[in-house]
């Protein structure tokens, strides 16, 4: 091979002597030895030219045409002749290729880097196998897990938030430096206590912005006394959001319209909600009733002390689900939630206009909606919906849109300009039946240009005009705001946000994702801060 072309071909051999290049067994296989020439031992750093004995080394190096290489190199070993060097020999290493106890080269050895930060374990190694690189995915980890942390630094603007390893059981701390966006570190928990020795570590923080957790509120005031502690906007807005959910739950009937068709009003005879009754039978649905029991056991258990976690493994329940009735405030909703939706719901519509037309055969409807699209494939959920129908007289008008408070909730949150009209009109209709929702949505209105214009001035008229009203899940959350007024008014005030550390969160999950979510806290740290 001529010098030019070895030099385009194999760039960082240019310190060898290349001595052959063959192709053998379908393996590019290069044989290299090092130059003569004067050498500095790396314990005393005295010059040594004397050659104890020669040895090869087989290093890995990037494929070329589709061919793994292999670069078969003879190196020296020296004397060191100092009389106070404790080493008597040692090994040249070749600046760019090699490293010492190494079986790859440099370059090899970077991309292998690249591909365990990228991908990791499995995914990295078939991408390897792609690239004609025989690595395993143990190594793969080993190689990423072996890469130096940054170096770290104190920011002057810190964003603290956390993120779920494993949702519900296992959590951890990300802090971010807002002006640059970068990562700084990743803490095992959610508690004030790692977080709090993180920022006594690293003095010179001038803001944290953080949400309204108390844990990361105590470890600013402990570790960093100092630095200002700025509200979330993102967080105080999610909170308000909450407490009006809670409000339209509140005023629930004020949801359905007071005008009913016949067979609400043959449903309404039975004294029960219409999405609660069994169609069949006329009784509660089983899974109405089973939200009922839960729920009356679960806050039994609780009032005689017994913890969350005892209390789901009593009931067989997951336990953010025995806490999600454990923390319920209003039993209707978590009927809502236990009752589901059909498939047939989207073309209820139409077969209450083929009905007042004269069609009353379930199993022609059943063809006629199956041509429509509905994915059922017997006509026997048809028959169920028309039986009740049958008992009526005359024509009925198509069910009103059944609106829950989750729905009309987001509604009121929203811009009221990016509302669709038909959204807009129902909206409408319920604020002009609920005084208490249509004073909620004056209350959203007045936060959001608090939010959008940073007048945290005026929060105190905002917290006086919701005292001013019927509202008990806006008190409690004027309540909160005040317990942290001076963070608050900093987050309505200053142009900080933890909009970046989000942004991060999100990543995280993603990395974490891309991992099966079998990734520790520490493999998880070496991608985030490094990729």
């Amino acid at each position: 091979m001529s010098d030019n072309l070895l030099s385009i071909v194999f760039p960082h051999l240019a310190k060898v002597l290349v001595k052959r290049v063959c192709v053998e067994d379908g393996m590019v296989r290069v044989e290299a030895r090092t130059r003569r020439c004067l050498l500095r031992c790396p314990g005393c750093g005295a010059s040594s030219s004397r050659v104890h004995s020669w040895y090869q080394r087989h290093l890995a190096d990037t494929a070329i045409g589709g061919r793994p290489v292999v670069i078969d190199l003879a190196v020296r070993r020296l004397f060191c002749d100092a009389a106070d060097c404790p080493r008597r020999t040692f090994v040249e290493q070749v600046e760019g290729l090699t490293i010492r106890y190494g079986r790859r080269t440099i370059p090899l050895l970077e991309v292998v880097q690249a591909i365990a930060l990228a991908l990791a374990g499995r995914a990295g190694a078939r991408l390897a196998g792609v690239l004609h690189i025989i690595v395993s995915r143990v190594t793969l980890l080993n190689v990423l897990m072996a890469l130096p942390d940054p170096c770290l630094r104190s920011p002057r603007v810190l964003g603290v938030d956390d993120f779920a390893t494993r949702r519900g059981r296992k959590y951890g701390t990300v802090l971010v430096d807002i002006e640059t966006h970068g990562v700084l570190d990743l803490l095992p928990g959610r508690e004030k206590e790692p977080v709090a020795l993180w920022l006594a570590r690293h003095p010179g923080i001038e803001v944290i912005c953080r949400d309204r957790a108390g844990a990361y509120a105590e470890a600013a005031r402990s570790g960093a006394p100092d630095a200002r502690q700025v509200a979330d906007r993102w967080h105080l807005w999610d909170n308000l959001a909450h407490a009006i959910e809670r409000t339209v739950i509140a005023h629930r009937p004020c949801l359905h319209s007071p005008e009913l068709t016949e067979v609400d009003s043959f449903r309404r005879m039975a004294k029960a909600p219409p999405s609660t009754l069994n169609p069949d039978t006329g009784k509660e649905k089983w899974l109405v009733t089973r939200t009922r029991e839960r729920y009356e056991v679960v806050q039994r258990l609780l009032a005689r002390g017994r913890s969350i976690s005892a209390i789901g493994r009593e009931l067989g329940l997951a336990r953010h689900t025995a806490e999600r009735y454990a923390h319920c405030e209003n039993l209707d909703a978590l009927i809502d939630g236990s009752l589901r939706t059909t498939r047939l719901d989207d073309y209820k519509p139409y077969l209450i206009r083929r009905w007042n037309e004269g069609c009353t055969d379930a199993a022609r409807l059943f063809r006629e909606i199956r041509a429509l699209g509905y994915p059922g494939q017997t006509p026997q959920a048809v028959r169920h919906y028309l039986r009740p129908l049958r008992t009526s007289l005359g024509s009925i008008r198509s069910p009103a849109p059944i609106l829950k408070p989750q729905q009309i909730a987001n509604w009121i949150m929203w811009n009221p300009e990016q509302l669709r009209v038909n959204e807009a009109r129902q909206l409408g209709e319920v604020l002009a039946r609920c005084p208490e929702l249509s004073a909620a949505r004056g209350h959203v209105a007045f936060f959001a240009r608090m939010v959008c214009g940073l007048r945290g001035d005026l929060l105190t008229a905002w917290t006086d005009a919701v005292r001013g009203d019927d509202l008990p899940a806006l008190h409690a959350f004027a309540d909160g705001l005040q317990r942290d007024h001076d963070a608050v008014i900093a987050g309505l005030t200053l142009r900080w946000s933890s909009g970046p550390v989000e942004g991060h969160v999100n990543r995280i999950k993603m990395l974490k994702r891309q991992m099966y979510g079998r990734a520790g806290l520490h493999l998880l740290r070496k991608r985030v801060l490094l990729a």
